[in-house]
């Protein structure tokens, strides 16, 4: 089993920024892949980033060049620094792991205002 914890949400005006932490614990194996998702309300969820355990990035193209995923392997965190913040990316945005299995943090809110 996996554990994930996010951090960072909250409110924030657009244009402005807002960076995400997801720490995982448990049975970690080397050579994952985490990444963050996101749904807004009446939407699915999509993907947002990924990041493999060799730091190979995957970006939907609405965020490219605003976000940037990163990864700390010792710490078993995984980061995404969102900048120019648009009311298009409001949403819960969800931390995951894939490995042996598939795991979801709880996720976190994130208010973009116009």
């Amino acid at each position: 089993q996996v554990q994930l914890v996010e951090s960072g949400g909250g409110l924030v005006q657009a244009g402005g920024s807002l960076r995400l932490s997801c720490t995982a614990s448990g049975n970690i194996l080397s050579m994952n892949v985490m990444g963050w998702y996101r749904q807004a309300p009446g939407s699915t969820r999509e993907l947002v980033a990924t990041i493999s355990y060799g730091a190979n990035t995957n970006y939907a193209d609405s965020v490219k060049g605003r976000f940037t995923i990163s990864r700390d392997n010792a710490k078993n965190t995984v980061y995404l620094q969102m900048n120019s913040l648009k009311p298009e990316d409001t949403g819960v945005y969800y931390c995951n792991y894939r490995r042996v299995g598939n795991y979801w943090g709880q996720g976190t809110q994130v208010t973009v205002s116009s």
